[in-house]
C-alpha cells in the first residue's frame, strides 16, 4: 500500500514536470518560427497545462477505467472553477473582459451541456467515436477562432526572437522528455489509484473526482495563482476558462476516438453542479460590472470545500 502511494506521488511529479517541459519546449520552438507569443499562450500553454488530464483520461479509457476518464475531466473542471478561480479572486479581485463574458463563458456552458446530452443520449450510456469526433471538431474550431482574433488584433511590428541550433535542440529534448513524463506519470497515477480504490472499497468515481482531478489541475493552479500575483488577471482567467474548454472538447473527444467511453449517470449531478457554477460566473460580472470580488471568490472556494466533504463522507 505504501508503494502505491509513493508511485502515485511519483506519477503526480512526472505529470507536473512533464507538462512544464512540454510547454517550455513547445514555446521555444514556436518562437523560433516567429509565432506570436499571445498565440503561444492561447494554444500551446493552455493545451500544455491540460496535458496531464489528457494523458490520465486516455490511459484510464485504454485500461478499462472509464469512470476515471470522465471523472477526471468533470473533477478537473470543478477544481478549475471553484478552487482555482476562487483562490485567485481571494488574492486579487478579478476583472473580466467583455469577450469572456459574452463568448467564452457561454461556450463552456454550451459544451458542458453538450457533454451531458452525449452521455445520456442512449440506453448504453456510451460516448462513441463519432461523438468524440464532434467534440474534437469544436476544439479545432476554437483554436482557429483564437488564431483569427489574435491576427486581427496583432501588431505587424512585433519583435521576433532568434535562437541558436543548440537552443532549438534543447527545446526538442524538453518536448520529448515532457511527453515521456506525461505518459509514465499518468500510468502511475491511474494504475495505483485504481488499486487503492479497490483495496479501500472506494469507487473510482470518488478517486477521480478528488485526488486525480486536483493533481492533474496543478499546472492550471500554479499558473493562475502566479499570474494573479503578478497582476496578469486576464491570463489567470483565460487559463481557467480555456482549460475547461480543452478538457471537454479535446480530452473527452480524443479519448472517445481512441476508445468509446462508458458514461456513468452518477456524474450527472456533478456536471449539473458545474453548470450552475458557470452560469453564476456568467451572471456575476454583469451584476458587478465585469468584476469577481474577494467575497465571491471566498464563496466559490467555500462551495468547493463543501462539495469535497460531501464526496468523501
Amino acid at each position: 500500500m505504501i508503494i502505491n502511494f509513493l508511485l502515485i506521488f511519483l506519477g503526480f511529479f512526472l505529470l507536473s514536470k512533464g507538462a512544464d517541459f512540454l510547454v517550455d519546449g513547445s514555446s521555444l520552438i514556436a518562437k523560433k518560427f516567429h509565432i506570436k507569443e499571445i498565440v503561444i499562450g492561447l494554444t500551446i500553454v493552455s493545451i500544455g497545462t491540460s496535458m496531464p488530464e489528457l494523458m490520465v483520461s486516455l490511459t484510464s479509457a485504454m485500461t478499462n477505467h472509464s469512470d476515471m476518464a470522465i471523472g477526471n475531466v468533470v473533477g478537473s473542471n470543478i477544481s478549475n472553477l471553484f478552487l482555482i478561480l476562487g483562490i485567485c479572486a481571494i488574492i486579487k479581485p478579478l476583472r473580466f473582459q467583455e469577450e469572456t463574458v459574452r463568448l467564452e463563458i457561454p461556450i463552456v456552458i454550451f459544451l458542458t451541456a453538450l457533454l451531458y446530452i452525449l452521455g445520456n443520449n442512449s440506453n448504453e450510456k456510451i460516448i462513441t467515436k463519432f461523438e468524440g469526433l464532434i467534440l474534437v471538431t469544436f476544439f479545432v474550431l476554437f483554436i482557429f477562432y483564437n488564431i483569427f482574433m489574435v491576427k486581427k488584433d496583432s501588431s505587424p511590428n512585433e519583435e521576433k526572437s532568434n535562437f541558436s541550433k543548440k537552443e532549438i535542440f534543447k527545446g526538442i529534448i524538453k518536448i520529448v522528455l515532457g511527453i515521456i513524463g506525461l505518459k509514465y506519470g499518468s500510468d502511475f497515477v491511474v494504475n495505483n489509484s485504481s488499486e487503492l480504490a479497490l483495496r479501500f472499497g472506494v469507487s473510482e468515481k470518488i478517486i477521480s473526482l478528488t485526488i486525480v482531478a486536483i493533481s492533474t489541475s496543478l499546472p492550471e493552479l500554479i499558473t493562475s495563482i502566479t499570474a494573479t500575483i503578478k497582476g496578469e488577471i486576464n491570463l489567470a482567467i483565460g487559463n481557467v476558462i480555456g482549460s475547461n474548454i480543452f478538457n471537454i472538447v479535446l480530452i473527452v473527444g480524443a479519448t472517445a476516438i481512441v476508445k468509446p467511453i462508458e458514461y456513468s449517470i452518477s456524474y450527472n449531478k456533478d456536471i449539473i453542479f458545474f453548470l450552475i457554477g458557470m452560469i453564476v460566473l456568467g451572471i456575476l460580472p454583469i451584476i458587478r460590472k465585469n468584476k469577481m470580488s474577494k467575497l465571491a471568490g471566498a464563496m466559490y472556494f467555500s462551495v468547493y470545500v463543501v462539495y469535497m466533504i460531501d464526496l468523501i463522507k
